[in-house]
């Protein structure tokens, strides 16, 4: 009987120190190998976003340029989607509902037209991750 005592009473114990620190040291090494490819993602999610957003709004931009025969200018810039600018009289908009979006990092996208690079009608571009022309993504 003192036997059966002495069993139950470790079993109640618990776990020891060692049994946790080698747990811990698991969920560490977990954390370790599938935070960076989680986080990979998550950047590669945001670069996709943008990319689908762009191109979303070079269509809308292309419905400007059907009502009114070109693309808003500099100045204009993507507020005419919006709202009419001045001296547009076939503006039929908005062709945006509600305030113009932002990039997936919260920034503004950048807008240019006539485009600085040849062969494009104007430059619709996010600065990306790093909100700098080195991390530019552009139509």
């Amino acid at each position: 009987m003192m036997q059966a005592q002495i069993r139950q009473g470790r079993a109640e114990q618990g776990f020891t120190l060692l049994e946790l620190l080698v747990v811990i040291a698991i969920l560490a090494m977990l954390i370790g190998l599938v935070a960076p490819a989680v986080l990979h993602q998550l950047s590669n999610a945001r670069v996709s976003v943008a990319k689908q957003s762009i191109a979303r709004m070079e269509s809308i931009l292309d419905l400007y340029k059907l009502d009114n025969g070109d693309y808003p200018s500099t100045a204009q810039g993507l507020d005419a989607l919006v709202v009419p600018p001045a001296g547009v009289s076939t503006w039929n908009g908005p062709y945006l509902k509600g305030a113009l979006p932002n990039d997936p990092w919260g920034h503004s996208y950048i807008y240019r037209s006539p485009s600085n690079r040849p062969g494009y009608d104007y430059d619709l571009c996010s600065n990306g991750s790093g909100n700098s022309e080195a991390t530019q993504i552009c139509n």
